[in-house]
């Protein structure tokens, strides 16, 4: 597995407390409240704060009822479904989020395509999950801490993500239902000997989403680290490549 890159060693990790950072976070902010952005929408910077914009395609896995709805959610700053309900077909939702790379300074909006499908219809249409997979860039792998199964089941989901096809994908494990202390079933130690076995990050999600910025802040900051990461390796690859060949053909 790829390298998984120290919380805070690419990107300002409390980049979203500091002054420079408020122009562009009042850009996914409406009112005091997380702005909502269709396919084609996008923050509206002045010309003279121009940023780029990179863009990845995020699938959720998890069993039903795992809690994959409601992460979306949470990541979307919209209010968290009161009640269960399986999604039917694949639902999409775009999350724009900006950071600060450490090195060089530079601000980038990351534009994260949040995918999101059933897993009836997973399994009713052989068509759901191919789609769900084509170009992905990274996975959230969902666990519920109220389910010792669906955490016991982590195995077969990283199994599913490992092969050739996915050597550039991130990985990313999330626990959903973190805050359900008095229903919790799997036990922070078996946490940790995962993280030791696998070494993959573990993100913990749970309770009532907020109208700050800092409850999502550690989750989409690492997710966006690792992702940045990955091209970073996958652009340092192809350059080696590139100059490997080119010193063939001299």
């Amino acid at each position: 597995m790829a390298q998984v890159p120290p919380p805070g060693s690419i990107i300002v990790a409390d980049w979203h407390l500091c002054k420079d950072s408020k122009e562009y976070f009042n850009k996914i902010l409406q009112k005091m409240r997380r702005k909502q952005f269709g396919l084609l929408e996008s923050p509206m910077m002045s010309p003279l704060a121009a940023v780029d914009t990179v863009q990845y395609k995020i699938f959720l896995s998890g069993k039903s009822g795992v809690g994959k709805s409601s992460v979306v959610a949470r990541l979307a700053g919209v209010n968290i479904p009161s009640m269960h309900y399986e999604t039917i077909g694949i639902e999409t939702t775009i999350v724009y989020w900006p950071v600060k790379i450490k090195e060089s300074g530079r601000v980038l909006f990351f534009r994260l395509q949040l995918w999101d499908c059933g897993e009836n219809a997973v399994r009713r249409f052989d068509h759901m999950l191919p789609s769900c997979k084509e170009q992905v860039d990274a996975v959230l792998l969902l666990f519920s801490f109220t389910d010792l199964t669906s955490f016991e089941d982590l195995p077969n989901q990283i199994a599913k993500w490992t092969g050739p096809a996915q050597d550039g994908v991130v990985k990313v494990v999330v626990g959903t239902k973190f805050d359900l202390f008095m229903h919790c079933d799997v036990a922070e130690r078996d946490v940790r000997a995962f993280c030791s076995t696998w070494g993959l990050p573990v993100l913990r999600v749970g309770g009532e989403v907020s109208d700050g910025l800092g409850d999502v802040a550690p989750f989409l900051n690492c997710l966006c680290e690792n992702l940045w990461h990955q091209d970073c390796l996958r652009a340092g690859a192809e350059r080696d490549q590139s100059q490997t060949g080119t010193d063939t053909y001299l």
